[in-house]
């Protein structure tokens, strides 16, 4: 026993040959132990267990230890004379019961069915309402019992009791074999007043089956050249897709074409760009120099008006002074071809400055 009412530690109890007893206090859980017996055994009467629920079969705690979560008892035989009709030395029954309600059954560590359980043990006097488990007061109960109830236990102790069972089971097959042969009567009777119909809707299913079959093949044929003409067009597609991946391929070589003479021309309006920033600074310069220069002769002028004003008061110094009036002329001279020269110079760069604007607007 482990886990089973007060028992919360393994516990091995040895029956041996002759009578074995239990000797305790009231409370110490001797009847435990005739309940664990009955209840591997397949007892589900909670209340024979003395019990409100199956679950209460599980070791619940105490203030100083913990509950468990399971109870477990195992009861072991020793079959070596072949008291049981199976080929094992020992036997061994295993029940376990869960706290979440789950239940299992075990014959020599296999998992087996309360019903095996039970067969095993009728006719022994070993099973749950066998005559070797009597408990206090069970003797006065048997003896108040009425016959059928006292017959069930003397049928128990004379072997009877798995042929009995086995004749109630089986009569209870016969019982539903009857029924289902009647059942099956009837379901001939029914199926006889059908069969014309059911001969007419055959004849209608197999016309159907055959309309249906030259609608599949019509269904094909069609479903064939539909998809022959969409393989067609999927190759009209693939070899539409071919020539336009040329053209994209051929426009993106066209596209770095370009991109690389706009890149070029860029390059070059860059430079007529610089050269033109060069040019306007020299017309600046030459624009400053003109102005310059047109300073300069508006002073001579004023210089030679004063000169002749000055004539009339300095004939008398014209002798004196016409090396030096030589002199000047020969210096306005000079500077008036210099004024000729600057004007060629400015109208040739005017002429050049036209000429890259036209080379710039066809650039653009």
């Amino acid at each position: 026993m482990r886990g089973f009412k007060s028992f919360a530690d393994k516990t091995v109890i040895e029956f041996k040959n002759g009578v074995t007893c239990v000797v305790g206090p009231n409370g110490s859980g001797k009847s435990n132990i005739t309940d664990a017996v009955r209840w591997v055994l397949g007892e589900q009467r909670v209340k024979t267990l003395r019990g409100t629920k199956m679950e209460d079969v599980i070791f619940s705690g105490t203030k100083h230890r913990k509950s468990l979560g399971l109870a477990e008892v195992k009861l072991i035989f020793d079959n070596t004379q072949q008291f049981f009709p199976l080929e094992y030395d020992e036997i061994s029954i295993v029940r376990r019961v869960h706290r979440s309600g789950e239940s299992e059954y075990l014959l020599n560590q296999m998992p087996c069915r309360l019903k095996d359980v039970r067969e095993l043990f009728m006719d022994t006097g070993i099973g749950r309402e066998g005559y070797s488990i009597i408990g206090q007061g069970r003797i006065d109960e048997v003896l108040s019992n009425n016959k059928d109830e006292r017959r069930m236990l003397f049928e128990e102790a004379a072997g009877i009791v798995k042929y009995k069972s086995r004749k109630i089971e089986t009569e209870k097959k016969l019982k539903t074999t009857s029924d289902n042969l009647l059942r099956i009567q009837d379901i001939l009777s029914e199926i006889e007043d059908r069969v014309e119909p059911l001969r007419i809707e055959s004849e209608r299913a197999e016309r159907y089956i055959e309309l249906s079959e030259i609608l599949r093949n019509i269904e094909l044929q069609a479903f064939a050249k539909r998809y022959t003409n969409c393989e067609q067009s999927i190759l009209d597609v693939f070899k539409n897709r071919a020539e336009i991946q040329d053209q994209i391929k051929a426009l993106s070589e066209r596209q770095t074409d370009l991109k690389k003479d706009y890149d070029n021309k860029d390059s070059a309006l860059y430079g007529i760009n610089q050269k033109l920033r060069t040019l306007e600074d020299e017309l600046h310069e030459v624009m400053n120099l003109e102005s310059k220069t047109l300073g300069e002769k508006q002073l001579m002028i004023e210089k030679i008006s004063n000169f002749d004003s000055n004539i009339k008061r300095i004939k008398d110094e014209i002798n004196e002074v016409e090396e030096h009036i030589i002199k000047i002329e020969e210096e306005k001279n000079q500077q008036l071809r210099e004024r000729d020269e600057i004007n060629e110079k400015r109208n040739s760069l005017i002429a050049r400055i036209e000429s890259v604007s036209l080379l710039k607007d066809e650039a653009l």
